[in-house]
């Protein structure tokens, strides 16, 4: 079974390539993605790797907190991401008030 992970803190010039190489090193990497913005293409300093279970629970001991290109990232397991209430750009629903 396949665990993803968080990896956060990256280099903002840390691409998808380079991650799946570094974790390479633990063990095989299924998929690695830097997350970009999407009207720069710049990194947004995030990303997610997915491993088989052992090797996955290798790389979070052997990379949480370690340098990788230039920054301490933060690795950990993956959590589902909530549900987020819609927002309203509609000025007319607007709560806010101004006096």
């Amino acid at each position: 079974m396949a665990k993803k992970l968080y990896v956060g803190n990256l280099s903002y010039g840390t691409t998808s390539e380079s991650l799946k190489a570094g974790f390479e090193k633990v063990g095989p990497v299924v998929d690695a993605i830097v997350l970009t913005d999407k009207m720069t293409g710049r990194s947004r300093g995030f990303g997610f790797v997915t491993m088989e279970d052992a090797d996955a629970d290798k790389a979070i001991a052997e990379f949480d907190g370690k340098d990788f290109e230039g920054r301490a990232i933060k690795v950990n397991e993956a959590k589902p991401m909530e549900e987020r209430p819609r927002r309203s750009f509609d000025s007319r629903n607007d709560t806010r008030r101004s006096f």
